[in-house]
């Protein structure tokens, strides 16, 4: 069911702060940039962000956040019959499928958000926790597909090692030099996950 007119323009405002707050902090770093700032740049009140994002570094990473309910949802549309492997990569590699780089967010902006993310001892937190929510999000759909209950591991561990491996892929992708295409990497990464 597609939301309703209400519910995507606070989705669209959302994302208007998430990509204001990364595009900022990567043009002035991130001490040097103030809610009120993305605030103003959005055109909305201190308040209206403080509504939507608890600190800059979570309006910062909330694309990725946004990424990871993605992934389990896209996980739960894949066709019932289709076994957990295949669901899970073709699931992550369409994801994947433009690179690292979520919609309507410029590559440059992106590349340097995600090196200052991992570089800035106050963002560091705010990294753990888009790691944890593409882990749940990827662990709830598979214990759906599976039926398996909430108390079961086996769901935790084959999301955590899946995140891990995309993980994986994304630092590599980031630290490349000559730069690489993210996507064969990511499905290299999952590949390794078959080998053990």
């Amino acid at each position: 069911m597609e939301p309703g007119l209400r519910e995507r323009k606070k989705q669209a405002t959302r994302r208007a702060l998430a990509l204001a707050a990364l595009r900022l902090s990567v043009e002035r770093g991130f001490d040097g940039v103030l809610v009120e700032d993305i605030a103003a740049e959005v055109g909305v009140s201190p308040r209206t962000f403080n509504n939507y994002f608890s600190s800059k570094a979570e309006a910062i990473c909330a694309l990725a956040v946004d990424r990871a309910q993605r992934a389990g949802a896209a996980l739960r549309a894949r066709p019932p019959g289709e076994p957990l492997r295949a669901a899970i990569e073709a699931t992550m590699l369409a994801e994947f499928a433009g690179g690292a780089v979520p919609e309507h967010v410029p590559d440059r902006v992106w590349f340097a958000g995600l090196r200052m993310v991992l570089a800035t001892p106050a963002m560091q937190g705010e990294y753990l926790r888009v790691r944890a929510a593409m882990q749940d999000a990827l662990s709830s759909a598979i214990a759906e597909r599976l039926g398996l209950p909430p108390t079961s591991l086996l769901p935790e561990v084959v999301g955590g090692a899946v995140a891990a491996a995309c993980d994986a892929a994304t630092h590599r992708w980031l630290h490349a030099d000559p730069p690489v295409p993210l996507q064969p990497l990511v499905e290299e990464a999952l590949r390794h996950l078959a080998d053990y």
